[in-house]
């Protein structure tokens, strides 16, 4: 386990120290948001995993690494990761199937961020007890796990192949440039940080928070944790993504118009729940696969 660590200390290390400020996808602040609400909900043995597997500068705070993937998909050792972070769809179908959807460009399968969280639960699955397999970067398979939980909970991130999920559709949002997946990604979360909490990212995650502990949302975060296996869980929530981008992303939207107070007040509460509904579900994946049972059915993997 030391010598994992002590790897991806020396990588993670030196890019965080240079680029800790870069922000790209779900956009630091949603990815930040949905991992603080993760770690603040894992178990004892879950909230061990996690210190032990963090390089210790970020002083167990997972959120502090949370965009590493989006900061490192461009990198040549890492650029096969560019196609885990999202999921194509045919125009206007308004649905995902994994057989059909889970590729890259070039058509190889599990390519997607649904292909992507599977791949690495499984790898992270077989951390248990000191048991460690040494074929797997454990600390990067817990970094990608913990963004793609946000970015498949990214309404646009499972969007429409032809405009690249929203990102050829440029428009304005409120007074200047943007496009419909950075308005998803980015825009409606400054917004209600800005005009709602006085640009204070804090109370905005707690307000958050508050919806599901004991607001309006509470009654439903037993469904969202329901989950028996990973690969219909990941499903599950691409088909809630796509459907979302149907209903809320798309519709009315036209390249080149300028969306303002509308669009935002109607669709900002969606994005503070896909938030709260991708970290109560991350600190579900990992309380399961760091947790003391070996079940099958806690531990999410079939073997």
């Amino acid at each position: 386990m030391a010598l994992i660590r002590l790897s991806i200390i020396s990588c993670l290390g030196f890019f965080m120290i240079n680029n800790y400020n870069a922000v790209q996808a779900w956009s630091k602040e949603g990815h930040v948001m949905t991992c603080q609400i993760a770690q603040e909900l894992l178990s004892p043995d879950a909230a061990h995993a996690v210190q032990m597997l963090l390089p210790d500068y970020v002083k167990g705070n997972l959120s502090a690494l949370c965009v590493w993937p989006d900061q490192i998909r461009h990198w040549y050792r890492y650029r096969w990761t560019s196609p885990l972070h999202f999921i194509d769809t045919p125009d206007d179908a308004c649905s995902f199937d994994y057989t059909r959807d889970c590729h890259d460009s070039n058509g190889m399968v599990d390519m997607c961020v649904a292909g992507a969280i599977k791949n690495f639960t499984s790898q992270l699955s077989h951390y248990q007890h000191g048991t460690s397999d040494r074929r797997y970067n454990m600390t990067e398979a817990l970094l990608f796990v913990s963004h793609f939980m946000g970015d498949i909970h990214q309404p646009m991130h499972v969007g429409f192949t032809t405009d690249e999920g929203g990102n050829t559709i440029d428009l304005r949002w409120f007074r200047h440039k943007s496009n419909l997946h950075h308005v998803w990604d980015r825009e409606i979360i400054l917004t209600a940080a800005s005009e709602l909490y006085d640009k204070d990212m804090e109370s905005l995650q707690k307000a958050i928070q508050a919806n599901f502990t004991h607001g309006l949302w509470s009654d439903d975060v037993n469904s969202w944790k329901d989950c028996d296996d990973i690969s219909n869980c990941v499903n599950k929530y691409a088909k809630e993504s796509i459907a979302l981008a149907c209903k809320w992303g798309y519709e009315g939207v036209e390249a080149g118009e300028t969306l303002s107070d509308d669009y935002f007040d109607s669709r900002m509460p969606i994005v503070m729940k896909r938030i709260a509904q991708g970290g109560v579900r991350l600190s579900m994946i990992l309380n399961r696969v760091f947790g003391s049972s070996s079940s099958l059915e806690d531990a999410l993997v079939p073997t």
